[in-house]
């Protein structure tokens, strides 16, 4: 299942990156994808660059370029089923800054207790 994720997720990209044009999805990256174990679905997690206008314009976007990428992964893997694409914000990069950010300002205020 690893192997066909990151495939999927390969393809994804390359065809954000090079096949569509739409402005919504110039910083746009696929982070992940899961596939179901019968392989009919997969959720694509991406993150965007910007604030929730841009997260929400880059799902409308990925939204409009739902047939291109679903041809592009029915053309370049040889699958028995092309899975369903289904597009989702990733939250974990946020969390994991939101967390760094947080781990500093404790270690900061260690140092100053310290001193």
């Amino acid at each position: 299942m690893r192997r066909v994720n990151e495939v999927l997720r390969q393809v994804i990209s390359d065809a954000i990156t090079n096949d569509l044009s739409d402005p919504r999805l110039e910083m746009a990256t696929v982070t992940s994808v899961d596939t179901t174990p019968d392989l009919r679905h997969a959720k694509v997690y991406f993150t965007v660059l910007g604030d929730d206008a841009a997260k929400a314009d880059a799902l409308k976007g990925l939204g409009s370029a739902h047939s291109l990428l679903q041809g592009k992964v029915a053309a370049e893997t040889r699958m028995k089923h092309t899975p369903a694409l289904a597009f989702e914000y990733d939250e974990s990069i946020e969390s994991g800054m939101r967390i760094d950010a947080l781990l500093a300002e404790g270690e900061a205020k260690g140092r100053e207790d310290g001193e």
